[in-house]
């Protein structure tokens, strides 16, 4: 939990008007468990003290309110096609995690052109005042659907593993962000690897690429290893942080977690007031 300090400097910001600080977590390709780091991590910082968001961007084929054993009963969806304000879609998970459904099982897709602009603006706006972190987990790949909301954010969370073809995607991806927003703030990760080293290795090669052919520099958050806890929690639908905290899986996240705090506590509100106006410019191109 957090001490008596960080709590009261969290409490002064948000009294100063400062606002959360808004995450992108994506990956180059589906299959790399990026909607389960995201819900870990989300559950992992709030159980630090911090009030996060999670919100399931893969509108219609969201699987987050699935991996913590609920129903889409109340998705974004739903927000947007309504008039109740958006902390009535906000929904309490496993472990003290809270998030909003993406939905699924709809019998349309969704573009980003048929959403209410206005009305997602006002919510994520809303969000921002109430919470410190917002999380969005975003589909997987590059679409024109999230550009503009990946280009917004803060900082971007790229998930991959060590597979040549997954790092490949996942370079694919960041570059693909990098074309629309070159300042934008990169951190990578590595799930499920077998030893440390094969994380290092591989985190290396892609850190090597983005510097050699981008001129990019991106921070390497770490590694998570591969853990049968992590496949069993999934099958509990719990997160595995709250349900196995001593496994070799949640003891490293707890640790990444930490560090992304210690690293990130100063610019956590630092340029999040321009998140909300970044999106509105963006939309406004369309």
């Amino acid at each position: 939990m957090m001490d008596q300090a960080e709590t009261l400097r969290r409490q002064m910001l948000k009294s100063q008007g400062k606002l959360g600080k808004a995450i992108a977590v994506v990956s180059g390709k589906g299959g790399v468990g990026k909607s389960n780091f995201s819900i870990n991590f989300a559950t992992e910082l709030s159980s630090k003290g911090y009030k996060v968001i999670l919100l399931d961007m893969d509108i219609g084929m969201g699987n987050v309110h699935i991996l913590v054993g609920h129903t889409a009963d109340n998705t974004i969806l739903d927000y947007l096609e309504g008039e109740q304000p958006i902390m009535d879609v906000v929904q309490k998970g496993p472990g003290g995690l809270f998030y909003i459904s993406g939905g699924s099982g709809l019998n349309r897709m969704v573009e980003w052109k048929d959403i209410q602009v206005d009305r997602l603006l006002r919510g994520f706006e809303d969000l921002q005042k109430e919470y410190d972190y917002l999380i969005f987990d975003m589909g997987a790949g590059a679409s024109a659907n999230g550009l503009e909301l990946i280009t917004a954010v803060d900082e971007v969370i790229v998930i991959t593993t060590s597979e040549p073809t997954s790092i490949m995607d996942a370079y694919s991806m960041m570059k693909f962000i990098y074309l629309r927003d070159q300042e934008k703030k990169f951190s990578i990760l590595c799930n499920r690897v077998m030893n440390p080293e094969e994380g290092k290795q591989a985190l290396s090669r892609l850190q090597i690429a983005m510097r050699r052919f981008l001129n990019k520099e991106v921070h390497i958050l770490g590694s998570i290893p591969e853990d049968s806890t992590v496949r069993k929690a999934v099958s509990e639908q719990s997160p595995f942080v709250a349900s196995y905290p001593d496994s070799k899986a949640a003891k490293t996240l707890k640790l990444l977690a930490t560090h992304y705090i210690d690293q990130s506590e100063v610019e956590v509100h630092a340029s999040s007031n321009h998140f909300i106006q970044k999106l509105t410019k963006l939309f406004s191109k369309r």
